[in-house]
């Protein structure tokens, strides 16, 4: 479990290490791949992340913001889901990548049928700690996930190729697969602080 001495230098060096990736080639495929690979190396271990971006609500899951780069072309968030919640049938726009860090969640996509309803593909993929999915309009992005776990909370951190707490995006309709405008925001006010260095400075320093 994180306790307050927790250290947040691992999603420190993944967010330098993202933004290098971004920098060096914004092409999705290419982030998909090699930031899937940079979001795996995150998730292998839980101990990084604060407590206050892992506190479930009794009644909705949370989505709190942990980095957003300075333009905005991509944003690391941690989805809290206590036992039996789910978010609604929804796009993204953008592409994404989801890495389980805590318990076990559940994604069901769907596609538009001919009469414009929506249809599952497939069962529910269950993914569980360590194991990564991902979303765009390119490879498909409406999905509904839910806490695989049916009685403790699960963690999952998301990064996603915007600001996604501030895009225009829509929930369907299950029956009839209508849209509405939806925009997520975020759970927590202000992100955990990445880039206070002073206790490794001055244990450097001996003092």
């Amino acid at each position: 479990m994180v306790g307050p001495t927790a250290t947040v230098a691992p999603l420190r060096a993944f967010v330098s290490d993202f933004t290098r990736l971004i920098d060096r080639n914004p092409e999705e495929a290419v982030i998909l791949e090699e930031g899937r690979a940079l979001l795996a190396h995150l998730i292998a271990d839980d101990g990084w992340l604060p407590e206050a971006c892992a506190q479930p609500h009794p009644q909705y899951y949370q989505q709190y913001l942990l980095h957003c780069d300075p333009l905005e072309r991509f944003s690391v968030v941690s989805f809290v889901w206590g036992p039996g919640q789910k978010t609604p049938i929804h796009n993204h726009t953008v592409w994404g990548l989801i890495g389980v860090l805590r318990g076990a969640e559940a994604s069901l996509r769907f596609r538009r049928a001919a009469s414009g309803a929506l249809e599952p593909v497939g069962e529910a993929e269950v993914l569980h700690q360590g194991e990564i999915d991902a979303v765009s309009p390119a490879i498909g992005d409406i999905h509904e996930v839910s806490n695989h776990e049916p009685a403790r909370t699960s963690v999952s951190i998301h990064v996603y190729g915007a600001n996604i707490g501030a895009v225009a995006r829509k929930v369907f309709d299950p029956a009839t697969g209508t849209p509405k405008p939806f925009v997520s925001g975020y759970s927590s006010a202000v992100p955990p602080n990445l880039w206070d260095r002073s206790a490794e400075t001055r244990a450097a320093l001996g003092s």
